[in-house]
């Protein structure tokens, strides 16, 4: 079953890593290069991504 989510869902690195079919990695070195949004650290342990960030970002990058 897929998962939904909502505009106030929170993403792990696993879940934006499937979203663009890229390792974990990559998600952790684009926002170390700058070139993603920076993810929010809900708890120790926990650190997600708000899905309205990742929709802002993929909007700017195809009016570029």
């Amino acid at each position: 079953m897929k998962q939904k989510f909502t505009t106030n869902s929170h993403l792990s690195d696993k879940a934006v890593a499937i979203r663009f079919e890229i390792s974990r990695a990559t998600v952790w070195r684009w926002v170390k290069e700058n070139k993603f949004p920076k993810p929010i650290k809900l708890s120790p342990g926990s650190t997600r991504w708000k899905l309205s960030d990742i929709e802002a970002w993929e909007a700017k990058r195809e009016a570029q």
